[in-house]
């Protein structure tokens, strides 16, 4: 399990962002109204919500691209808007979080939105704006058009369909022939009375109340539902079902075959926006050419993020990989990192709630006094980066006889000690620059020091972060140790 999962962190930190999904379907703006109720209304039995602040965010189908770029890929996405300013904030939160939008626009049709008005992160009430109808079909042509020109450039395409008139049949067999005939797979979020217009998607990924509306017992069990799809997948021609169970997991269905992944135990403060998370995982994992039952379980691991937050709120990369690497102990070979990927690992720690500790030094024949030192550091929080002096660095501090040992043996041994999680290499006399840039909770020197003399001190406590010095094991120093190997050798020649 730990190698398989090892293998996905990988994929997902260095491969996902060379991926490009297509997304067509029924874009959406969420608009939220927050605030807290203090009184009821003398006009009528209604809570008067004093409203503190309005946001929105990108919904719907715009909300899977969201998700999309969250867990770092690429998103290019297709569907209809209006010629109004719900249109134009849309576009403008979509460009800023660096999502490629082919939106149609079309007159007398305003963009879809809902607005959602909350008190102490609890929705009160959802009032939603749009026209029902189809669109003149001129519009669906350019639709499939914009969807074309994508589609070659992706490594998968999502149909996410909301009912809301996008997805009419002729769009939905379009795009999926045209991405079956490429080797694309083909994921649809359905919302349909039947999954005729699907036919022979790679998968479709219902919940159980979706899947039930398709069939002709509204009320079977979900073992009755799941016989149901079985039988989908073989009457419209797709290589297996996603079906979500809720708190249940995920249940991949295929002729003959069930796969079930558990969910995840998280706190839920709102379920809105995790189905759009759980499809643009399960397309980016396809995309990535992970098997389907891996990706299910990744799946079920960035819902249990999602439905914690409050709101249409997409998933974070690093959030994911917070949750991923909290199960993998690293090697030591992987500790060993840039400046460039330790603040990328920064960034998923924090993610995942950890306290970062951070110390420095040259460590040079590392000895007893070390370990102390730096085992008591790791006591101070949940992440240890050791911030090692390079060569040059401890020749210019130490002279020139010095260091001893390399700096890449130098690391290659702290990166060995359990203690310690990260070891970054700086050419510079002090990691201030550094500091600056990890911006620990906690900075570890030894009792040596006082802390004006520790450098980068003032800004720890700046940012609310504190200093700990940890008392130094007396009698034990790199000086000492090559003061006495130096004397051995004098009495060894003296010998002879």
């Amino acid at each position: 399990m730990n190698t398989r999962l090892r293998q996905t962190v990988e994929l997902v930190e260095n491969f996902w962002e060379n991926r490009r999904v297509l997304v067509v379907g029924d874009v959406m703006l969420d608009k939220y109204v927050w605030g807290s109720v203090e009184r009821i209304s003398p006009e009528a039995p209604v809570p008067v919500v004093q409203g503190s602040r309005v946001t929105h965010s990108p919904g719907g189908a715009a909300n899977v691209a969201m998700n999309l770029v969250g867990l770092g890929a690429k998103a290019t996405l297709v569907g209809f808007v209006g010629e109004d300013e719900d249109a134009t904030s849309l576009l403008v939160a979509l460009r800023e979080a660096g999502v490629s939008a082919s939106l149609v626009d079309v007159p007398d049709f305003p963009t879809i939105s809902k607005l959602r008005i909350l008190s102490n992160n609890q929705q009160l009430l959802r009032l939603d704006f749009e026209k029902k109808g189809k669109r003149p079909e001129k519009f669906y042509n350019l639709l499939i058009r914009e969807a074309r020109d994508a589609i070659s450039s992706c490594s998968a395409v999502i149909m996410s369909d909301y009912a809301k008139g996008a997805l009419s049949d002729q769009v939905c067999a379009a795009i999926i022939n045209d991405a079956r005939t490429l080797g694309i797979p083909v994921l649809v979020d359905p919302k349909s009375p039947t999954f005729e217009k699907y036919r022979n998607a790679t998968t479709v990924c219902p919940n159980l109340h979706e899947l039930a509306l398709t069939t002709s017992d509204p009320s079977a069990d979900t073992e009755k539902l799941l016989d149901f799809g079985e039988r989908y997948v073989e009457q419209f021609g797709f290589d297996y079902l996603t079906v979500t169970l809720g708190d249940k997991g995920i249940a991949v269905i295929r002729k003959g075959l069930r796969t079930h992944a558990p969910a995840m135990a998280r706190q839920v403060f709102d379920v809105s926006g995790a189905g759009d998370t759980v499809i643009a995982t399960l397309a980016l994992c396809l995309g990535s050419g992970l098997p389907i039952e891996t990706a299910i379980e990744l799946a079920n691991v960035a819902a249990g993020i999602v439905v914690s937050k409050v709101g249409t709120v997409p998933i974070g990369r690093n959030e994911l990989l917070g949750a991923l690497s909290k199960d993998i102990p690293l090697h030591a070979d992987e500790k060993i990192v840039s400046r460039e990927r330790l603040l990328a690992r920064l960034a998923t720690w924090r993610a995942a709630g950890d306290r970062i500790v951070f110390t420095n030094g040259c460590y040079d024949l590392l000895h007893v006094g070390h370990i102390s030192l730096l085992e008591r550091a790791r006591q101070q929080g949940d992440r240890l980066i050791i911030a090692l002096n390079s060569d040059d660095s401890v020749r210019r501090l130490k002279g020139p006889t010095r260091p001893m040992v390399g700096e890449e043996e130098r690391a290659r041994v702290l990166a060995a000690l359990s203690a310690i999680d990260a070891v970054v290499i700086f050419p510079q006399d002090t990691p201030l620059e550094l500091i600056r840039a990890v911006r620990p909770d906690v900075l570890v020197k030894g009792g040596d020091y006082s802390e004006e003399t520790v450098v980068g001190a003032p800004d720890v406590r700046s940012w609310g972060g504190r200093v700990c010095l940890i008392p130094i094991v007396e009698g034990f120093s790199t000086s000492k140790l090559i003061a006495r190997a130096m004397e051995g050798m004098s009495r060894a020649a003296g010998a002879d």
